[in-house]
């Protein structure tokens, strides 16, 4: 009984399958040209893509700000005893080059970290946003020997920098260990497991301090001597300073190696490279331009001597503390804004350096202009206040809380030295540059909260 059940169940849906088949033919050959056409679905409606604006919107814009009201109130918030007796500043109006405040803005300052600014704009215009600083391995002159070349990249992560640190970096740093393994590679395709390692730091020379350092900016952590090679900014594991930033990166080097199957030598000294010399290895850097704005938004003093001595090298002049200045006034002249600067380093640690408002807001301009996108990284670069760099912290008091987000600003101190330039649209979308400087500032925390309180009423104007 239950198999008589299966083979009607089975005979069933054979027979309807039959039947489908059946009407599907009768349908396409008797039936083909009343199929309706497919119906079109209506295109949706495009969705806008809304973005923030870009950092330099529009360099025109808006109608200028009323300049008597503008004037009072700076001139009442230059007025401030904090500042001390020795305090200039401006407002710049980026489209026409016309200042739209003046308090004794063609006096010299010290400028402090504003300097970097004049290292930035140089650098930009003279190596270009787009090159790469390389550390390379290369043969030496003997056979088994080798030779580590510094490139004059302090950003150069050593050993004690990990992994996820250099991923968290802006720019991603190159990385020692990776030349040290691909050095052991190409060793070890050349059948070489054993060599004599030295060093060549000769692409920066002269003195590794400045004319107006202090004596105590090294043991104070402030910068490291200046090296063409170096990793982690001469930075040591606990945070101290290598008095040689060169011996101590070599030396990582040499450990590195062992590490990756090569033998080396017990001493590691240095020498000069041979110019053809073959390369076994090299790392690079981030370009120039993410490096500008790392200098800019962490004030990174080791970074911006790096960066000042490229621009020497690149005019074709002495790669010394000396050459940077002619460098730097090479690149502004051919620029326009020349005018009004005196620097004797790339940092601004000197206390020999001079600069007026009235260039700092014109170097800014020309950086902002249109007519040089190669220069923009040093706006975008421009701390932003309240959020980002040597800004984060500031813009919390009442008089400049208006101005967190809108103001972009380099900040600058020393012992006495307050100095705050950057760039602000007011609220009709001009755009402006200022800088407020101070040298003899009488108190510090309250000198930051007078320039924090002017760059936001230039925003608000």
């Amino acid at each position: 009984m239950v198999r008589r059940e299966r083979w009607m169940v089975v005979a069933t849906l054979a027979l309807l399958q039959i039947f489908v088949v059946l009407a599907g033919t009768y349908l396409i050959t008797h039936d083909a040209d009343r199929t309706p056409a497919p119906v079109a679905s209506p295109k949706p409606a495009p969705i806008p893509l809304v973005t923030a604006g870009p950092v330099l919107a529009a360099v025109g814009g808006g109608a200028l700000p009323a300049k008597g009201t503008l004037t009072t109130r700076l001139t009442a918030a230059m007025g401030d005893p904090a500042l001390g007796g020795s305090v200039a500043g401006i407002v710049l109006d980026v489209a026409t080059g016309t200042p739209v405040y003046d308090g004794r803005s063609g006096t010299a300052i010290t400028p402090a970290s504003t300097t970097k600014l004049v290292t930035a704009l140089t650098v930009l215009g003279t190596v270009g946003p787009d090159a790469r600083l390389a550390t390379r391995v290369v043969r030496g002159a003997s056979a088994g020997s080798i030779v580590l070349v510094g490139g004059g990249d302090p950003t150069l992560a050593g050993p004690s920098t990990s992994a996820r640190e250099q991923e968290e970096t802006y720019p991603r740093p190159a990385s020692l260990a990776r030349l040290a393994s691909n050095t052991a590679k190409a060793l070890k395709t050349a059948k070489l497991t054993s060599v004599d390692l030295s060093y060549d730091s000769s692409l920066f020379t002269g003195p590794r301090t400045a004319p107006g350092w202090k004596p105590t900016y090294i043991p104070e952590g402030s910068v490291a001597p200046v090296a063409a090679l170096m990793m982690d900014e001469g930075r040591a594991a606990n945070g101290a300073r290598f008095p040689d930033p060169a011996q101590a990166t070599a030396d990582a080097f040499a450990t590195l190696l062992r590490k990756n199957g090569i033998k080396v030598g017990k001493g590691v000294g240095s020498a000069k490279a041979a110019p053809t010399a073959q390369e076994l290895a090299r790392v690079e850097s981030g370009p120039i331009y993410a490096l500008v704005e790392r200098m800019l938004t962490h004030s990174d003093n080791d970074l911006a001597e790096a960066l000042a001595r490229q621009s020497a090298i690149k005019e074709g002049l002495p790669h010394t503390f000396q050459g940077v200045p002619t460098a730097v006034g090479r690149v502004l002249t051919r620029l326009g804004v020349s005018d009004g600067v005196e620097v004797h380093d790339g940092s601004g640690l000197s206390i020999k350096n001079r600069i007026a408002p009235t260039a700092l807001a014109h170097i800014l301009a020309v950086a902002a202009s249109p007519a040089h996108p190669e220069l923009h990284s040093l706006i975008s670069g421009l701390p932003i206040a309240h959020f980002t760099g040597t800004l984060h912290n500031r813009y919390e008091k009442s008089d400049s809380k208006a101005g967190a987000g809108l103001v972009r600003a380099k900040t600058g101190t020393l012992n006495g030295v307050n100095t705050l330039a950057g760039i602000a649209y007011t609220s009709e979308g001009r755009l402006l540059t200022f800088a407020f400087m101070a040298d003899q500032v009488a108190n510090p925390p309250e000198a930051i909260t007078a320039l924090d309180k002017m760059a936001t009423i230039v925003s608000q104007s």
